[in-house]
């Protein structure tokens, strides 16, 4: 599916027919909605503002050697800007020596004769040096080129302090003067950026492993941190919104780093309170001018909201908060549930996105599988701990049948892998799923992901999304020293690249690919790819 076929779905996935809800699930009506809202509005994070000089000034040099084609060479420290006369055409790039999330001030003086006209400004704000090193247009991208991060300012009255009303994501920032009256120029002075998060401070360094699992650790920190602003985001430069399948893997994170528990807390009641009529909890949810729904629907992601929920309620032994949501993770197993038919096998009905990667032609068939069987054999643990036994009386032989379906349709006993879809495709992210929904035992998981890895064929992910997952498959397969291999190889590939903060999108074999059409909408700080930490903190790595 292409991306332009893929946004026709989602937007059929908005307005599914509703279905009726089931007498478990009743209580999940308007009162608890606007209760959940008011909670959540309740768990608001406080942001904390962090005021920070440039370092440097750059210069970007091109260097087809290098993942992202430039390289930032230092011209000089960042104090000379002050003293620097910039004038129609001239341009400086500055350099903050990391990653931020938050917003631009400085002075704007003026040399020569006094200023008759506005000065117009343009700053270009770069994650990465392809940003501020190319030019952003013409954009080639299939989202809105509203997202490139670049911004026109017009400063009326010199001198004069200014700050940037819009937030940014960035490392390094172009200044271009696009024009001044020919008499006068201007000096740039008390240049800052001024970084914005909910973290409360940066979690102790990793004490133990190589320097390389140390700088993984130390990048996976910074990418969280600047994605932690009201909610958990998935990304600060685009989008900025909370998306279940990124929040799961931030939750994970948060655990065993900040522990701002409350602000999971908060999430979770913010997709319980604006679902679609039916009860389907959206992909995301958008926070601002005011919280509302989304109005996308993934199907894995919806099933991961009940593995979330489970995961928050063993890290915070948090029981009020698990039943009060508890009618939203039975109901999206009931709307799910429709689709899986008798003998337990999920059919795709076509008009709701399921995401697993962005790598090109995957077949999703056996990994959505998988991920419902995880996600029910989640609730049922869920359930149990709450109390809620009644409730999923029949999942024990529900999660028999799909098991069995899962093999029947898609293990290969010759082959000793999971194939999918008619083209019986190989991929690592069916090997991967099956391993963590426990389809296969421990000996057939890692026969199959080994096959998988070393097959050329394969269909490999492209996201740290799946990677995460590819791991926690091969650690459910008894593969610790693959899995470290991998998160090393792979996070580790960023490293070399120059990340200061992790991907949204990474494919070594082509980095400059975007499932959006153009590089430059990717976003280069991206919660789903902060999950090292995790792995690295919990003792799960050997």
């Amino acid at each position: 599916m292409n991306r332009r076929d893929l946004l026709l779905v989602v937007g059929a996935s908005a307005v599914g027919a509703a279905i009726p809800p089931t007498p478990a699930a009743a209580a999940a009506g308007g009162d608890d909605r606007a209760r959940w809202a008011a909670r959540a509005q309740s768990l608001t994070p406080t942001l904390h503002e962090t005021e920070q000089a440039p370092l440097n000034l750059v210069r970007a040099i091109a260097a087809a050697e290098l993942a992202l084609r430039f390289r930032m060479d230092i011209e000089g420290p960042a104090g000379g800007l002050a003293k620097r006369v910039l004038r129609k055409g001239d341009s400086v790039i500055v350099d903050f020596g990391g990653h931020r999330t938050g917003y631009l001030s400085f002075r704007l003086e003026t040399e020569g004769r006094e200023p008759d006209a506005p000065a117009r400004l343009r700053f270009t704000f770069g994650e990465v040096p392809t940003d501020v090193a190319e030019p952003l247009y013409p954009y080639q991208g299939e989202l809105s080129q509203a997202w490139l991060p670049d911004e026109v300012v017009n400063v009326d009255y010199l001198p004069q302090s200014v700050r940037l009303s819009r937030r940014y994501a960035f490392r390094y920032v172009k200044i271009e003067v696009l024009d001044t009256s020919p008499g006068f120029g201007v000096r740039f002075e008390s240049l800052k950026a001024h970084a914005v998060t909910s973290a409360r401070g940066m979690p102790p360094a990793l004490a133990t492993g190589t320097p390389l699992l140390r700088r993984i650790d130390e990048v996976a920190l910074a990418t969280l941190r600047d994605c932690m602003q009201t909610t958990f985001e998935d990304g600060p430069r685009r989008d900025q919104r909370l998306w279940i399948g990124d929040l799961r893997l931030q939750a994970l994170t948060n655990y065993q780093t900040f522990r701002q528990n409350d602000v999971v807390q908060r999430c979770l009641y913010l997709f319980a309170a604006f679902p679609r009529d039916d009860g389907l909890v959206a992909a995301c949810v958008y926070e601002k001018p005011g919280a509302r729904y989304g109005g996308l629907h993934i199907v894995d992601y919806a099933a991961l909201f009940n593995v979330t929920l489970l995961d928050y309620l063993e890290a915070t032994n948090d029981v009020e908060t698990a039943r009060d949501l508890w009618p939203v993770a039975l109901r999206q197993l009931a709307i799910l549930g429709r689709d899986v038919d008798a003998d337990g096998r999920y059919h795709d009905p076509g008009n709701v996105w399921i995401f697993i990667d962005w790598a090109r032609d995957l077949d999703k068939n056996a990994s959505i599988q998988a991920v419902l069987i995880y996600a029910w054999k989640a609730t049922l643990q869920l359930a149990r701990k709450i109390g809620r036994h009644d409730d999923v009386r029949d999942f024990p032989a529900r999660i028999e049948r799909m098991t069995r379906a899962a093999r029947a349709h898609y293990w290969d006993a010759a082959k000793r892998v999971f194939l999918s879809g008619e083209k019986r495709q190989l991929s690592w992210a069916s090997q991967a799923w099956m391993a963590i929904a426990g389809v296969s035992s421990r000996a057939e998981s890692a026969a199959a992901l080994r096959a998988a890895v070393n097959d050329a064929g394969a269909v490999k992910p492209v996201t740290p999304y799946l990677y995460h997952y590819v791991i926690e498959g091969m650690l459910a397969a008894g593969l610790g020293r693959e899995a470290r291999a991998l998160l090393e190889k792979y996070w580790g590939g960023m490293i070399a690249a120059g990340a200061d903060t992790f991907w949204e999108i990474y494919d070594p074999a082509q980095p400059l690919s975007s499932p959006y059409g153009d590089i430059h909408i990717n976003s280069f700080c991206h919660a789903w790819s902060c999950t090292p930490s995790y792995l690295l903190r919990s003792g799960r790595l050997t």
